[in-house]
């Protein structure tokens, strides 16, 4: 059995996540499949290097500030939450107009790019069309897009061209996310039935014709990001329960074409195990064990993927426990962060991104470019690797209460002898030492009100 087969079988055991989710989340697929084209993988390689992206949310939810699509869904749970004193139909009209208000006059791609790259980011994600089916890009299978509304005749109402470009130029991975179902496609849901839930409102084998002609306005959407907005990185497909068995969208037809335009192209069609999920994507959470895969966790700076008003958003330090957590365990962070509906990032986040990209400037060795250890974590201390495994970097978390303590310990990955630790933040060696397989640093004194994690460097015995 090949190695790379060994750990897909490991990778099984190692699914279950430990966070709580708010609203719905994609299950993460059981199983990894490698993927078999020595380009794709190289890319996947790079892309491992990352560490840190940014998923933009943007779209006809952000005018009101509600959540992304789902409020048009006609499912009765609590985490769709829409207007009571409205008619379902009535609602989706309302929705719909919303297209006719979006209008995002101060669209400012370039201080996007500029907020993430001091961020600290390496890849972004932009969301081409969500389930809504509202595009975001200059499409020519509908018109309900950006570019036929109120912003159509502003110098930059191909929003998606000015994004990727505007990342490009910063030397960022980009991606487009897209919806494989489609909400305001006649195709999907028909007006001739009612739209009981997420899934296409008709019987497939009752009217093929019409999925056939979902399937080609798929197909010529995902082509049209694939040859007409340059370079694209990533093509991260949403809406798991459109697939194979359920609703097929012919992905083998859709992954030939992609590569013919992107030929090195890491295609993400999430929670479809297989050859066209190249990475796995485990939404609002951390799995529970590393992962011997790529993967990322995708998780949102506020509660919600999109703008929102008056959002809590997570503290710079919560946001540095994320990014420290996912790199030990041999993943990547997707931030979610939605710009508000004229069109910029707004102060607080960028605030509070400044501050993560900060403490990576002083302490990015340890997380840029690393691989995975075999002992990763000891209580609050993580542990990454350089690639080729001689420097290991131990990523300590302080506790909630103001202030650090005089010393903190691990188990495992103990120093060399008579070797040195470094303290990354300021380049300077630690009083240390290793008794019965326990290391203890002695913390300098540093004001830090934050409570930042600090990150030490150190040869290893092994």
């Amino acid at each position: 059995m090949s190695k790379k087969k060994i750990l897909t079988i490991i990778g099984i055991l190692f699914t279950t996540l430990i966070y709580s989710q708010q609203g719905f989340v994609h299950e993460q697929s059981q199983g990894y499949v490698w993927p078999e084209e020595e380009n794709v993988l190289e890319k996947l390689d790079e892309w491992q290097d990352q560490k840190f992206g940014v998923l933009f949310h943007w779209g006809l939810y952000s005018v009101p500030g509600i959540v992304e699509s789902w409020s048009i869904c006609s499912e009765d749970v609590d985490w769709i939450p829409r207007d009571s004193t409205m008619s379902y139909v009535d609602y989706k009209k309302w929705y719909w107009g919303l297209s006719e208000k979006f209008n995002p006059i101060n669209f400012n791609p370039d201080q996007w790019s500029d907020v993430m790259e001091k961020a600290g980011m390496k890849y972004a994600i932009f969301t081409t069309k969500h389930h809504d089916g509202f595009n975001m890009f200059d499409t020519k299978q509908t018109n309900f897009s950006i570019t036929n509304g109120p912003f159509k005749n502003h110098p930059k109402a191909d929003v998606a061209k000015y994004v990727f470009d505007a990342f490009r130029e910063k030397n960022f991975m980009v991606g487009a996310y897209f919806s494989k179902p489609d909400w305001h496609s006649q195709y999907y849901w028909w007006d001739y039935f009612a739209t009981p839930n997420r899934n296409v409102n008709y019987k497939i084998e009752r009217h093929p014709e019409r999925w056939e002609k979902f399937k080609d306005f798929t197909f010529n959407q995902i082509e049209e990001l694939m040859s007409n907005y340059g370079e694209i990185d990533i093509l991260w497909l949403d809406g798991g329960w459109v697939s194979p068995g359920r609703q097929d969208i012919d992905m083998d037809k859709i992954a030939t074409m992609t590569r013919q335009h992107q030929s090195d192209i890491m295609i993400v069609d999430r929670t479809i195990r297989g050859k066209y999920e190249n990475y796995q994507t485990p939404e609002r959470s951390i799995p529970a064990e590393q992962l011997p895969f790529p993967w990322e966790s995708c998780i949102p700076l506020s509660s919600d993927w999109g703008w929102i008003p008056d959002a809590k958003f997570k503290t710079p330090s919560e946001v540095i426990a994320l990014l420290i957590e996912v790199t030990a365990k041999g993943g990547n962070l997707l931030l979610g962060v939605g710009p508000t509906p004229d069109g910029i990032i707004q102060p607080e986040v960028e605030t509070i991104l400044s501050e993560v990209g900060s403490w990576l400037k002083d302490n990015g060795k340890g997380i840029y470019n690393t691989r995975i250890t075999e002992n990763y974590n000891s209580n609050n201390v993580w542990f990454t690797a350089d690639k080729d495994k001689k420097t290991i970097y131990a990523l300590y978390i302080p506790n909630e209460e103001p202030g650090y303590p005089s010393y903190i310990e691990w188990e495992g990955n103990n120093p060399i002898k008579g070797g040195k630790i470094t303290l990354q933040q300021n380049g300077k060696r630690v009083k240390w030492e290793t008794k019965n397989n326990k290391t203890r640093i002695t913390l300098p004194k540093i004001k830090n009100n934050a409570n930042l994690p600090m990150v030490f460097s150190f040869t290893s015995e092994k």
